[in-house]
């Protein structure tokens, strides 16, 4: 299992967001998700994602807050520990990215978007000011099958 990190950052009523369109046989094709990536060996889970928005936004966040783990699990891709986390950016824009492009998303428009199944579960989570949680989410190629909070099935 690879450890990831994940954080998505706001600025008044909107998210920074990243429309995943630049890179040949990306699991996230076409999907809008938040900034981070693979750790490094050396890395905790708040120097990965400090490094990550830096690398791919030029921005420096602030109030950085580990909010869960997700754990997922798929049919196709090599399992993964996500390092969920939020942050703020009161100022400055993003410079180009070359996993995708950049924009500030009102919150409200955001669940229209194109995203993975269970994003808008840890979304939801994440809005709603959920305590520290774990959420194992399983996959079936692209299909949620099975998501797991704290110990406990939801139902989908």
């Amino acid at each position: 299992m690879k450890n990831t990190t994940l954080c998505y950052i706001s600025r008044g009523d909107s998210y920074l967001m990243l429309h995943r369109v630049k890179k040949e046989n990306d699991l996230n094709h076409d999907k809008w998700i938040g900034f981070g990536g693979k750790m490094e060996e050396d890395e905790s889970p708040e120097e990965g994602i400090i490094r990550e928005i830096r690398e791919e936004t030029g921005l420096v966040p602030e109030g950085l807050r580990y909010r869960g783990i997700v754990t997922f699990v798929s049919s196709e891709y090599e399992g993964e520990y996500m390092h969920l986390f939020t942050a703020e950016i009161p100022e400055g824009e993003p410079w180009e990215c070359d996993e995708g492009e950049t924009a500030w998303i009102r919150k409200t428009d955001f669940a229209a978007l194109p995203q993975w199944e269970g994003d808008r579960i840890f979304m939801k989570l994440l809005e709603d000011g959920a305590p520290f949680f774990s959420l194992k989410l399983r996959y079936e190629g692209d299909r949620l099958v099975t998501a797991i909070l704290d110990g406990k099935e939801l139902k989908l």
